[in-house]
């Protein structure tokens, strides 16, 4: 066997190895070096149009790459830091709602989450209001029910992007780091919403102390 046949063969493999792979960053690496690797067989055999295919194909997977990796970075950064929900904006669609619009109540299936692009959403159950650039709706993801724990009504007009339940597990079956954001995100929300509950549990029992006294 040839060198040339050799790099040929070694090509192939690499896009076997794609189907393979349990992460888009390890797909995009290995689909990087089998373009690679057509387009030296290519060149060498002289078979053009599978050098034109590779030549195509490579800065194609390299933006991907780049982008994933990225998106991985600032994942990791916003779990470690603020909890910025700003890396996902490129994976979301937008939605409007008017002042007074109630985009789901309490109890209704959980299916999407939602970013704050401008305006303010509040939450009555627990009188809490939420403005631009927070993240909601993602507890109810990730309970057994996939139901709504919250109401949640437009006190403003508001600009909404949002990703659904579906695009959220593929993204993180496709990159595993990504759930540890989800994973303090939820836990660091639910933490907040029982300390505001005891908070107002408290403040209850002291105006009604205050009213017997």
């Amino acid at each position: 066997m040839s060198i040339v046949d050799g790099v040929g063969y070694l090509a192939s493999v690499l896009v076997l190895l794609t189907f393979c792979m349990g992460t888009m960053v390890r797909l995009r690496t290995i689909a990087v070096c089998s373009n690679v690797a057509f387009v030296t067989y290519g060149l060498s055999a002289q078979v053009y149009p599978v050098v034109a295919l590779h030549v195509i194909l490579l800065p194609l997977n390299l933006v991907l790459l780049a982008r994933m990796v990225s998106v991985l970075r600032e994942a990791k950064l916003a779990a470690a830091t603020d909890l910025s929900p700003a890396w996902l904006e490129p994976f979301m669609h937008t939605k409007r709602l008017n002042a007074g619009e109630v985009l789901f109540h309490k109890g209704d299936h959980a299916d999407s989450l939602y970013v704050i692009a401008s305006g303010v959403i509040e939450l009555p159950e627990i009188d809490h209001q939420l403005s631009s650039g927070e993240l909601f709706g993602e507890i109810g993801l990730f309970t057994l029910n996939r139901r709504r724990t919250q109401t949640a009504v437009a006190k403003t007009d508001v600009r909404l992007m949002w990703m659904s339940a579906n695009e959220v597990k593929r993204l993180c079956e496709r990159n595993p780091g990504l759930a540890l954001y989800f994973l303090r995100l939820t836990a660091t929300r639910l933490t907040a919403n029982v300390d505001r509950a005891e908070k107002a549990y408290e403040q209850g029992s002291m105006n009604g102390v205050g009213q017997l006294s």
